[in-house]
């Protein structure tokens, strides 16, 4: 079936009620996100255990997928009132050619190879090498497929870290993906945490497919763990706000890994850490860098 692709600017407090809206009126699929999203406005979001997560930004970005031969005005009008909104948002359409939208959107993960054993599977692959150490994987909305330089510096340095036995936090698990590497590479528990909960729906998912027994829950729950290794592959400024909460869940003589650092912001996050870890290079791709160190105290 051909689509038109549609983008509505409208403020984020309208952004549900608008997405519902359109899914009722038979959107395929419908998405949101910062309006500035790409720009230096754009705000990340993030949130930490027992605490409301962050402000919504200002102005969002709904998208979504149309039938072509769908009644654009009239759909159009009739989401805008039913949003509760005074007249139609702003918004841009363009038409999309005919494809086989999951055929496509699988091409564009292949199986990854990391390090000298591991490799990441998407679900609808088969495993190069039934030897290796293979993580089957349904991404599904999170984050987390591998494929991203910052995963794969920090799939690379959990192969080289991990000796066996460790206890592990995941903090922004994504897809699970780093949780689940490292108890398939002989962590004894790990935890993940992420903010959006279609990630921790993801996340619990996949570790069940990789056979583990990770833990998977949401920022706002209480998050009970002095870990070993805390990994977060964030962003950067992210990454300085939750300074305090990473420290204090890993424990004294324990390793930090954090990535989604620019080069040339990892100087800041060091600065961020300097009270209690001791911050350094791991590994770099790309424009990105990783940084790890030891918990001092």
């Amino acid at each position: 079936m051909p689509y038109r692709s549609l983008e509505l600017t409208v403020a984020a407090a309208s952004a549900e009620a608008l997405s519902e809206a359109l899914l009722e009126a038979g959107a395929a699929s419908v998405a949101i996100e910062d309006a500035a999203a790409g720009t230096a406005a754009e705000l990340p979001q993030y949130g930490e255990p027992g605490m409301a997560p962050a402000p919504a930004w200002p102005q969002s970005r709904v998208s979504a997928l149309i039938a072509a031969d769908a009644d654009l005005a009239a759909l159009l009008a009739g989401c805008a009132q039913r949003a509760g909104l005074g007249a139609v948002p702003p918004h841009l359409v363009r038409d999309l050619p005919e494809q086989d939208w999951v055929r496509l959107t699988q091409s564009q993960f292949p199986p990854i190879a990391v390090g000298r054993r591991l490799w990441i599977v998407p679900t609808w692959h088969a495993a190069p090498d039934p030897g290796a150490v293979n993580i089957a994987l349904d991404p599904g909305v999170a984050f987390g497929t591998g494929s991203h330089p910052t995963t794969r510096l920090c799939l690379a340095w959990l192969e080289e870290n991990i000796a066996g036995g460790e206890t592990v936090l995941d903090y922004g698990c994504g897809s699970g993906i780093l949780a689940i590497a490292a108890l398939k590479l002989g962590a004894r528990w790990a935890v993940g945490v992420d903010l959006d909960p279609q990630a921790v729906a993801a996340a619990r998912d996949n570790a069940a497919r990789n056979a583990v027994a990770g833990d998977f829950i949401g920022a706002g729950e209480k998050l009970e763990i002095s870990a070993d290794i805390v990994v977060a592959n964030i962003l950067a400024n992210p990454l300085k706000l939750l300074a305090p909460l990473l420290t204090r869940h890993c424990r004294p003589g324990g390793r930090l890994l954090l990535s989604g650092i620019l080069a040339a912001q990892a100087a800041q996050v060091v600065a961020a850490y300097r009270g209690g870890v001791r911050l350094a290079v791991a590994g770099s791709a790309d424009g990105w860098v990783a940084l790890a160190g030891e918990r001092t105290c």
